[in-house]
């Protein structure tokens, strides 16, 4: 029998939590010879979340790991926690606990990774309930970061991801703590494939994913997977020079052969004003990246647990419904 492991982050997730459980175990159901372990990451969670996960614990028949971060660290320290603590398993598999990752998907991502895939990729073709703005601005994203970075993201691809354990013991390895979960699994290569799916609406409340949160999940995986940021600011920066010693040349020449009434002080400013501009867009840019060195340096732990549960027994046979 071999061995794989669920790995769910939750973020307040109360009131749909049994309800995925539900169609998880159903879905597991289907898929014979695996003996399957869930990890539960709850990422800070202000609701009843780490309630209903105890209650899962308690009456499921598969065996669990439950953590209980102490703050909210964010979707992607609470997936990282949770391949962390995969171990001896054949495959993980990272899957939201909100419903908009199908779990009927994993059989047959399961079976791509018999033919042969390293990492099994499910790609969202659509989302009923994205915004036109949502749904342009990933567009925007997801385009640049495949034209301008190191790393090639198929658009529309998602963290609901198959992984060998060859992947799996390569990315425990990396320490970064501003990352892109899905843009290191990408970076590593591999042998891939994808199944695609058209996400449901959210069953409960509203994606914990709101603007500002997008925006900068955005700006740092910019930054950590591109240097066009830095390079654009150069490529500006040298635009403007050239722009403005053709402007000056022309300053000249009209002022001296075509008798032109120009003042001096008038284009100083206006080109002072130009350049510094430039210069601060460079350095907020350049702090951008320092910073990110900066949280590297410093060497805090990536995440902090407050309390871990788990269940080690495997009951093949169990039938079970939660309320």
């Amino acid at each position: 029998m071999k061995k794989a492991s669920i790995v769910v982050p939750v973020y307040n997730e109360e009131k749909i939590l049994e309800t995925f459980f539900n169609k998880l175990s159903k879905a597991l159901e289907e898929i014979p010879g695996f003996d399957w372990e869930i990890i539960f990451v709850d990422d800070g969670s202000n609701d009843g979340s780490w309630e209903k996960i105890k209650k899962i614990v308690n009456i499921s028949p598969y065996r669990i790991k439950a953590f209980r971060f102490s703050r909210n660290f964010g979707k992607e320290l609470a997936l990282t926690a949770g391949i962390e603590h995969v171990v001896d398993a054949d495959l993980a598999i990272c899957i939201d606990a909100d419903l908009q990752h199908p779990p009927e998907l994993i059989k047959e991502m399961v079976k791509r990774w018999f033919n042969g895939a390293d990492i099994v990729v499910a790609v969202r073709q659509d989302v009923e309930d994205f915004s036109f703005f949502r749904k342009f601005g990933s567009k925007i994203f997801y385009w640049i970061m495949s034209r301008y970075s190191s790393t090639n993201l198929c658009p529309g691809s998602t963290d609901f991801r198959l992984l060998d354990k060859k992947v799996i013991e390569v990315l425990k390895t990396f320490r970064e703590r501003t990352r892109l979960f899905r843009g290191l699994i990408d970076w590593m290569g591999f042998k891939k494939d994808f199944v695609y799916f058209i996400a449901p609406g959210r069953n409960n409340g509203s994606s914990s994913f709101g603007l500002k949160t997008l925006i900068n999940l955005a700006i740092n995986s910019f930054t950590v997977f591109s240097l066009l940021p830095l390079k654009f600011t150069g490529y500006l920066g040298l635009f403007i020079t050239l722009f403005s010693f053709l402007l000056l040349l022309f300053m000249f020449f009209a002022k001296f052969f075509m008798h032109w009434t120009i003042r001096p002080i008038a284009f100083f400013v206006v080109f002072n004003t130009f350049l510094f501009g430039i210069v601060l867009c460079a350095l907020g840019l350049i702090a951008l990246y320092i910073g990110h060195i900066y949280t590297e340096v410093v060497g805090r732990p990536l995440y902090i647990i407050k309390e871990s549960l788990q269940k080690t027994s495997f009951n093949e046979n169990s039938n079970f419904q939660l309320a």
